[in-house]
């Protein structure tokens, strides 16, 4: 998978996301019915308020028009009347809401009428509400508390929730990811469930396994071809040998061994992707097996062993140059290929530099184009016309040969201009 479309480490988790969200949406939900309940009651307490003063001053006009005195909490022309009850119609009962707080008295309603024609005294009865909005407050606070225990309740079942969610789909980026890192056999296995997370799951699968067909059969047929190939790319090697000597001898010569360079390369990309080499570790000195490589190509290349700084006295008497333990057959064939691609598709001069277990190619032509960067080296395939050309399995067959050796082939560009190549070996 390409780096750049990993996500990044610092990303929110979908678990957090989705239980964030189901926090949200049951806060929401509590507030809303909290909300709907207060102002369902504080209606309902206000109209039974209001029928209770309305009963009562109905009650208080009626005593007071039979016997001339007045009811408990009935008054005549009280002094703190709300004002909109001062000067009621004759004979019409009214009622209004006093949010005023004296004493003990809290928020109440008044109901008021004449007790006569116009200019009669105003009989007025007040009914506290105190109680009932205490009453109120009180189902507020345990609304409240009731939302938060659920919330509380909710969010870590959302969480687990979300993480089954979570965990399937980490599962199927896994498996995706090694895909697409060339691991053909990788499978999310059996889905659990139908829901879209397996769909997924089996989607991924199908795919990987319809690749794989893909890529197999792609492989099967190079590998045939190679194989086809090498015989009569042999006869013609013999026949060109019994060619008179002169320049056509020689052209014909130089491309049959062309042809046969082509299929060797095809044959060794075959066995790689059939998973068939092995490699043979033993214990070398780094540097001269990557300067015979060098000598080998023939090419006009600097080579620079870096000899590490002996940290004290006792180990100054230590070998002139880093040792590893590796396959130094498949170490020159990656060395080869990375000094020929040099110098085939960069500019002179070409510096292989060896520092402990790293060796570093270097040219100063144009440099590696940007698709080899992004997905790395693809057979018959070499990016940009002005790295010349080829038919770009040096590369690719480097780049098998060091996962061989569980080694890191890494390509870049300097700063000032020029292709690198950095092979890590392991330690």
């Amino acid at each position: 998978m390409d780096a750049n479309r990993r996500p990044r480490p610092g990303r929110t988790s979908l678990r957090w996301k989705i239980a964030g969200l189901a926090a949200a949406t049951a806060a929401l939900t509590a507030a809303a019915v909290g909300a709907l309940v207060h102002v369902w009651t504080a209606h309902d307490i206000h109209d039974r308020a209001r029928a209770r003063a309305f009963n009562a001053v109905y009650a208080a006009a009626d005593v007071h028009r039979r016997t001339g005195a007045l009811t408990e909490g009935a008054r005549l022309d009280p002094p703190d009347l709300p004002a909109p009850l001062r000067d009621p119609a004759d004979g019409a009962r009214h009622t209004a809401y006093d949010p005023r707080t004296e004493g003990n008295v809290g928020p109440s309603v008044w109901a008021a009428q004449r007790t006569g024609g116009p200019g009669s005294p105003v009989l007025a009865v007040q009914v506290n509400m105190s109680s009932e909005l205490h009453t109120l407050r009180r189902l507020d606070a345990t609304m409240t508390a009731a939302s938060l225990a659920a919330l509380a309740a909710a969010t870590p079942l959302a969480f687990y929730g979300a993480g089954l969610v979570s965990r399937r789909l980490r599962r199927v980026s896994a498996t995706a990811a090694r895909i697409s890192a060339g691991d053909l056999d990788a499978r999310t296995g059996p889905a659990k469930g139908r829901d879209e997370v397996a769909e997924i799951a089996a989607t991924v699968d199908g795919m990987a396994d319809s690749l794989a067909r893909r890529l197999r059969t792609e492989r099967q047929f190079t590998a045939d071809v190679a194989h086809e190939l090498r015989t009569p790319v042999g006869g013609l090697l013999a026949a060109a040998d019994l060619l008179p000597p002169g320049e056509t001898e020689d052209l014909l010569r130089a491309r049959v061994r062309d042809l046969r360079g082509l299929v060797e390369d095809l044959l060794e990309i075959s066995r790689l992707d059939a998973g068939a080499e092995r490699p043979v570790c033993v214990r070398v000195p780094l540097g001269a097996v990557v300067a015979e490589a060098v000598a080998r190509t023939g090419l006009d290349t600097e080579v620079t062993t870096a000899r590490p700084e002996p940290p004290d006295a006792e180990t100054a008497t230590a070998e002139p140059a880093p040792a590893v333990e590796t396959d130094p057959r498949r170490l020159e064939r990656i060395v080869a290929n990375l000094v020929v691609n040099a110098h085939r598709h960069g500019a002179a001069p070409v510096r292989v530099t060896v520092t402990d277990r790293t060796v570093v190619v270097r040219d100063h032509g144009p440099g590696f184009p940007a698709d080899l960067l992004l997905h790395g080296p693809r057979r018959f395939h070499t990016g940009a016309a002005e790295r010349g050309s080829g038919h770009g399995l040096g590369l690719t067959i480097a780049t098998g040969q060091a996962r061989l050796l569980g080694a890191e082939l890494l390509f870049g560009n300097a700063p000032d201009g020029g292709a690198v190549a950095t092979l890590r070996l392991p330690a």
